[in-house]
């Protein structure tokens, strides 16, 4: 595995969620990408902070960014590994100023991530997970001290959390609702069994899986890699799943097109 730091990943997350807070607490303008999703200042500027953090912490890992991802397959269809992220996932959440946006960097090697961590700014929650280590949750996580990886993981708090219920939680997306998403939900339901359905924005809804107050999160609706790759890293790290809608295979990442299928994710 590439000689990635959680620690450095917590301070570049922190550093990068200053940036996007500063933009949150003003009036936001909203320009519109290629693809009609959203684009505000905080995007940019939580990107220009992550990419070169990490580029002067790990000059020999490449990285590809949600706003930088260009990079053409030709020149990244042989990394080992590289680091994938998006700078703010949930734009349409932080546009509407309800908290529920996030930082999200993952470490893939071999076409799978082996590290993940998310981290929410408005709500000053760190989320990460390792291949080995396990997944772990900081709350207040600004004020922590914690200067290497050990004093992290101390600081922390295993997932998941959750102890087991007879109610099956389901996450699902609060902006992109599908009908085979809502088909799902209903077919739980067909099976006699109590089902509780929580909405909540960007990569949470893996972070709640993880933790184990969701059971399932069903995306059938496209996604990105960089919206991924960190959340599927601490699911799978707290012991859960990430798997594709076609096979029940495991999700997997550098492809020629970065836009996801449908997948599953479960606790």
């Amino acid at each position: 595995m590439a000689d990635v730091s959680l620690a450095k990943l917590l301070e570049i997350s922190l550093e990068a969620g200053r940036e996007i807070l500063d933009v949150y607490e003003k009036d936001i303008s909203v320009e519109t990408k290629d693809d009609d999703s959203p684009l505000t200042e905080a995007d940019q500027r939580a990107h220009q902070t992550i990419v070169s953090g990490l580029q002067e912490a790990y000059r020999d890992v490449p990285v590809l960014s949600e706003e930088g991802s260009d990079v053409a397959y030709a020149d990244r269809k042989d990394w080992e590994a590289f680091l994938l992220v998006d700078p703010l996932d949930g734009t349409k959440e932080f546009i509407k100023k309800n908290g529920e946006f996030t930082v999200n960097i993952a470490l893939i090697e071999g076409q799978y991530p082996a590290l993940g961590v998310i981290y929410a700014p408005a709500l000053d929650t760190f989320y990460f997970g390792r291949t080995g280590l396990g997944a772990f949750k900081l709350e207040g996580a600004s004020q922590a001290d914690v200067a290497d990886e050990r004093r992290l993981v101390e600081a922390s708090v295993r997932l998941p959390l959750a102890e087991e219920s007879d109610v099956v939680n389901v996450v699902a997306s609060r902006s992109h609702m599908s009908a085979e998403t809502e088909e799902f939900i209903e077919d739980l339901r067909g099976s006699n069994r109590e089902v509780d359905v929580v909405s909540a924005g960007s990569s949470l809804k893996f972070c709640l899986v993880a933790e184990g107050k969701a059971d399932y999160y069903p995306r059938y609706a496209p996604t990105m890699e960089w919206d991924t790759g960190a959340g599927q890293a601490i699911v799978e790290a707290a012991g859960g799943s990430v798997v594709r809608y076609e096979d029940n295979e495991r999700f997997y990442y550098n492809r020629e097109n970065l836009k996801n299928g449908w997948f599953l994710a479960k606790g």
